[in-house]
């Protein structure tokens, strides 16, 4: 363990990109090998606008970098955060807290809020107005949306106290989750209900991409599904009832264009009522 904490502590740059890309290459070709749906379009160009928000996203971060490296050593240097008031354990028990945390602030409750807050909302729509979700979609973000979420990453470095060792380990395994619980592939029902008792499977996670409530507002996390069990906000229904998009914006040729999508968190919308589906 101790090896782990000290290659994510100093990860090269190029490492942390050959992770992004590996596992957007590894997922694209097991998408043609196991889809959990024959979508009828043309990949390379479903993936444009995605990959335009990917670098957007990127590029955010990498701006945005120095705040996240400046938090971390505050807290380090300062012995600030709940992990650091927390009795000695052994190093795999405060990476796994770590991470558990980070998962909650970083990637849940910004989730929850982005759902919750409508200008927020707004921003995130960009993400839900993609009609064909594959592995290229869990990185279609507003560039608005990357400094939201980097925000709450930031806060919860600052609150959880973790070091830069433990944020980029955390961010790795960010990278791969994404990726693969937004892959169109199809596991055994069986295996993936499993994993979705402690992990984000990728059933679990495209109900969230269902094209109405209360589905859209359902199933936030996005490495541990603990926080949705908690909190009351895990949904289950049968992959074969799954619609992708948003009700209110079923234009498709809007939602593949990039300069469409910029200015969609501007548009004048209201977020609909519940529908009358109900949980299965």
């Amino acid at each position: 363990m101790e090896a782990i904490i000290e290659y994510f502590e100093t990860i090269p740059t190029l490492h942390r990109s050959l992770l992004l890309v590996g596992g957007i290459t590894f997922f694209w070709l097991l998408e043609g090998g196991l889809p959990l749906f024959r979508f009828k379009y043309k990949k390379w160009k479903h993936a444009i606008p995605n990959f335009f928000f990917t670098l957007t996203t990127i590029l955010v971060n990498f701006g945005l970098a120095f705040l996240l490296l400046g938090t971390s050593d505050w807290v380090k240097e300062n012995d600030f955060g709940i992990i650091n008031w927390l009795p000695t354990m052994p190093l795999w028990l405060y990476a796994l807290i770590g991470v558990l945390l980070l998962d909650f602030f970083g990637a849940y409750l910004a989730h929850y809020v982005e759902h919750k807050v409508k200008p927020l909302w707004m921003v995130h729509l960009v993400h839900h107005t993609d009609h064909n979700v594959d592995t290229t979609t869990g990185n279609r973000h507003h560039p608005l949306e990357s400094v939201v979420r980097f925000t709450f990453t930031m806060l919860g470095v600052l609150i959880v106290g973790t070091p830069i060792a433990l944020v980029f380990l955390y961010q790795s395994l960010s990278v791969i989750f994404t990726q693969l619980t937004h892959a169109n592939i199809k596991l055994p029902k069986a295996v993936d209900k499993a994993i979705s008792y402690v992990l984000v499977s990728p059933d679990m996670h495209k109900i969230h991409h269902h094209y109405r409530l209360p589905y859209t507002d359902s199933n936030y996390g996005n490495i541990f599904s603990i926080w949705d069990r908690m909190f009351g906000t895990y949904m289950y229904m049968e992959r074969e009832d799954l619609v992708y998009g948003v009700d209110v914006f079923p234009d498709e040729k809007k939602n593949s264009n990039i300069s469409d999508l910029l200015k969609q968190p501007f548009q004048a919308y209201e977020k609909p009522t519940l529908s009358a589906e109900v949980k299965k």
